[in-house]
């Protein structure tokens, strides 16, 4: 097989860049290992930024993204028994951000490459990357029951955290930093309408909350969720009665996170106990109450950061998971991938229309600029926001010194909405 892109992974960032490459008329052929049930399932991240939604437009994708998402104008904090709610459009000149979940998004971008194109191969696993430093670099892959190569001018490693295009680069050609937290999130949904209109992000005395949302289920588009967390992120254990959930349609979902020690068993949280700590850890002193419901999935889920320098070798350009991970505090995962990939789309467009390769050639010093900003970001909200197992009691009051900062000056206010809701491309 030969093309020009050849595009490693069908998540949201590999379906994203063929979708744009297509409309520009580059041709691209897509890889993903599992099955297009398995794909379009896969529960992940769910807050989209505006340059998201405005990339998912740009490709033509955002058609039920438009009509079932739910735009959100800011967050809430919750702490010392207080509600604060930080506007993102006053904060940063109009920008909001939308709920719709990932596995929509797939489903979306699927259905238009299956309809209209370019190639995409499921089941087609991807084995190695081969003279990635060449003009002609080569993609082995499994698809039905053979071995087979496909050759590329150029190969995006869309393939997320686990996939096997990072491993092309040699020794000695790149670095990688990572952290993992002490700490980790049991995420549930439950089959209850959510009891906020905007997301929490609640500091208890028993460690952080977070109270999500999605759309209620597309009577065109019945999905599965799973109550899994943004890309990436390694799911270290399940509930093996209630992984995966079958929604009706029109059903609202509420999705809730806890902070958990690492290592936990979901066995060991039963639907009240979860539903009692979280209302423990979003209580304020108001009149407010959290809805409950039946609880149809749960997991746990360990948190990491992670950066790999650079992201390119050679003809090979890493985008997504594959070069970086935040932890999910910040909604920043999804959000990053689709960054990485409309800086790539943007380079081999202007390659294929004019011939010049400067904006590939600083592919990789651009994302990482924005990559190590969300990750900061990500970094404080989660430091700022969970309880440290090895934290004393000056820790206790620093992290609320810090969300008293957040809370008291529009200064610092706006430097969260910004990050929250989206740095410009440029960064």
């Amino acid at each position: 097989m030969r093309t020009t892109v050849g595009i490693i992974g069908g998540g949201p960032a590999g379906l994203l860049l063929a979708r744009l490459l297509h409309r520009a008329g580059i041709d691209c052929v897509v890889l993903e290992a599992r099955t297009r049930e398995y794909v379009e399932q896969r529960q992940r991240a769910g807050m989209l930024e505006q340059g998201t939604v405005h990339a998912l437009r740009e490709a033509g994708a955002a058609e039920r993204l438009t009509a079932e998402g739910l735009v959100h104008q800011g967050i809430e904090l919750r702490f010392d028994r207080e509600r604060h709610h930080i506007d993102f459009p006053s904060l940063t000149g109009g920008r909001t951000v939308r709920i719709y979940a990932q596995t929509e998004i797939v489903k979306d971008l699927v259905a238009l490459q299956l309809v209209e194109g370019p190639p995409l191969l499921f089941q087609a696993e991807a084995l190695a990357v081969e003279k990635p430093e060449s003009d002609r670099p080569v993609v082995r892959f499994r698809h039905e029951g053979r071995e087979q190569t496909l050759t590329c001018d150029w190969v995006a490693g869309c393939d997320g955290f686990h996939g096997i295009a990072r491993d092309a680069f040699p020794a000695g050609a790149g670095r990688s930093y990572g952290h993992e937290y002490p700490y980790s999130w049991l995420g549930v949904l439950a089959e209850v309408p959510p009891s906020c209109d905007e997301l929490i992000y609640a500091r208890g005395d028993g460690g952080f909350a977070l109270h999500s949302m999605r759309p209620p289920v597309s009577r065109h588009h019945p999905s599965k969720e799973v109550a899994s967390l943004p890309s990436g992120l390694p799911v270290s254990r399940h509930h093996p009665s209630k992984e995966v959930a079958s929604l009706p349609s029109g059903l609202p979902v509420s999705r809730l996170y806890l902070q958990v020690p690492n290592g936990t068993d979901p066995d060991d949280w039963p639907d009240d106990r979860v539903w009692d700590e979280l209302a423990a850890r979003f209580a304020i002193d108001a009149d407010w109450t959290l809805n409950r419901g039946p609880i149809t999935a749960k997991s746990v889920t360990s948190m990491r950061g992670y950066v790999h320098e650079p992201m390119r070798h050679g003809r090979l350009l890493l985008a997504g998971d594959a070069a970086h991970i935040v932890p999910p505090t910040g909604a920043k995962g999804l959000n990053l991938a689709v960054s990485d990939v409309r800086v790539l789309a943007r380079g081999l467009i202007e390659l294929h229309r004019t011939g010049s390769t400067q904006l590939l050639d600083g592919y990789s010093e651009l994302c990482l600029q924005r990559v190590w900003q969300a990750s900061r970001f990500s970094d404080d909200m989660t430091k700022m926001l969970h309880a440290q197992p090895d934290g004393d009691a000056f820790d206790d009051r620093m992290q609320l010194a810090r969300l008293r900062r957040i809370t008291a000056s529009r200064h610092a206010a706006a430097e969260l909405a910004a990050n929250y809701s989206g740095l410009p491309l440029s960064l």
